[in-house]
């Protein structure tokens, strides 16, 4: 440190880091606040006899990030520290700089880090969320956040996303809806935006709560599929089955689900469906059963048009948005380039197996979504639908699918259809199916990981799957 310069000369060690910027009070005038020159120099030659290294000019950069304490340093702390070295002195007194450079990530990195746009949460969701829907998928996995500071993040993050959002049309329903209480109304529907590709989908939801409280997967949509299926709360599938989904032993061993979820719930007044003959087993069950409502007065059930089904209509936009329309854009381009034969029964298998799996993760992350999330001016659907149905349903009293098929059929006189298919199952033995599952699983063990690149407009690593799935089973099966 070269004290022959004059006190007023900018020092060495008065130059902060490159990038760094020192501040300087200002009076109450708003002019700088004057330093007192001597003062100053003590606070330099502190500096310089406390430091070790004799070589080269004295900077900031070479000062310790913690200074020694001694009775000379609190003289002087109590004497006044310059205005010009307070930035660089507080720093090391309250500690600050120290964990600045031994922490593991630096500001710079968390800044960054905070606002890319491949997060974890994004990356599940995909970019169609808003600030309602991930708030109320956070929610459902245990992370709780303010609508307003979820929303602030969006609009950091996830641009251009954000402004595609707030350009689209809004959904208004101009026709009044009334719902007394949980279990007075329960709307079904199915939606075959995948139908070409062997995926459909069934959502029951209360009237009153708005809850979604079932929904199923299946290739085509089946009577006794959506009586057993229905009122079924999410399965997770994380690993490929080639069991064909649709069977009738499938049908008949899974029934326990449906049968325990009505002892849950309980029974709805009134279900309400479109005029699809998908839905005649259920509403020949819920009339049947009728009896054991909460309202009996009540009609048990009412068909009308698609359009009128006003509650579940309205959740299929964002389904679409969410889960099938990635989906299908990906198959879709494997069409154009001829790498697709939908006409081949295998191949109609194999995409409707690996669709239906990987289309029922995002319909649950979208159900887990919707419940949790807030619905201006009425609630949180889990919240609503807290209490469950009044009138409660013994499990007991609820037949098996075959028994209900049996019963309907032997009474109404009418067959149902009990095997749906969507090409056919080529495996000949339960040997070669295990062996294609392994050979899926080794190379695409995370099938949420196919369901996450999807929707983010990656299509390659679900396409390169459906490929190799299609591969594999034209190459084990017979």
């Amino acid at each position: 440190m070269k004290t022959n310069e004059c006190p007023s000369n900018p020092l060495p060690l008065l130059s902060p880091p490159e990038g760094e910027q020192t501040r300087v009070r200002l009076g109450s005038e708003g002019s700088p606040q004057s330093e007192d020159p001597q003062q100053r120099l003590r606070w330099q030659a502190h500096l310089e006899f406390t430091h070790n290294h004799a070589v080269g000019d004295l900077t900031w950069d070479v000062i310790a990030p913690i200074l020694p304490r001694s009775d000379r340093l609190r003289s002087l702390v109590l004497a006044g520290i310059p205005h010009s070295m307070r930035p660089q002195l507080w720093m090391r007194f309250s500690g600050a700089l120290q964990k600045k450079r031994t922490s593991e990530i630096s500001y710079k990195e968390i800044v960054k880090n905070g606002s890319n746009d491949d997060t974890t949460t994004s990356k599940q969701t995909g970019p169609t969320y808003g600030r309602k829907f991930m708030t109320g998928y956070l929610s459902s996995v245990g992370v709780k956040a303010g609508e307003a500071r979820v929303g602030r993040i969006l609009r950091e993050v996830h641009q251009p996303y954000n402004e595609l959002r707030r350009q689209g049309a809004r959904n208004l329903n101009p026709v009044p809806y009334h719902a007394e209480y949980m279990g007075h109304k329960l709307h079904l529907d199915q939606n075959e935006k995948l139908g070409m590709f062997g995926v459909t989908h069934v959502l029951a939801i209360d009237g009153f709560s708005s809850k979604i409280v079932a929904e199923s997967t299946m290739p085509v949509k089946n009577n006794l599929v959506i009586y057993e299926e229905v009122y079924r709360q999410v399965v997770k599938v994380k690993n490929l089955n080639l069991s064909y989904p649709h069977s009738c032993i499938h049908i008949i061993c899974t029934i326990l689900y449906y049968r325990k979820a009505v002892a849950n719930n309980g029974m709805w007044d009134q279900i309400r469906v479109d005029h699809g003959r998908e839905f005649y087993l259920t509403l020949y069950m819920q009339e049947k059963l009728s009896q054991h409502r909460h309202n009996i007065s009540r009609l048990p059930y009412m068909q009308t048009t698609s359009s009128r089904n006003l509650r579940v209509e309205r959740i299929w936009p964002e389904v679409n948005n969410r889960v099938n329309y990635p989906l299908k854009q990906a198959m879709v381009r494997l069409l154009d380039q001829e790498l697709l034969d939908m006409q081949d029964n295998t191949t109609k298998f194999c995409v409707s197996n690996l669709a239906c799996q990987v289309s029922q993760i995002g319909l649950g992350r979208v159900v887990q979504s919707w419940n949790a999330h807030r619905i201006p001016g009425s609630g949180i659907p889990n919240q609503l639908a807290a209490a469950s149905c009044p009138a409660r349903m013994p499990t007991e009293l609820l037949p098996n699918a075959a028994e209900a098929a049996h019963m309907y059929e032997e009474e109404l006189g009418s067959s149902l259809t009990w095997v749906s298919a969507f090409g056919s199952d080529p495996f000949s033995s339960e040997q070669e199916r295990c062996h294609s599952e392994q050979l899926f699983g080794e190379r695409f063990p995370d099938m949420s990981l196919l369901f996450e690149t999807v929707v983010n407009n990656d299509y390659s690593m679900f396409q390169e799957a459906l490929l190799y799935l299609i591969s594999i089973t034209q190459r084990h099966a017979r």
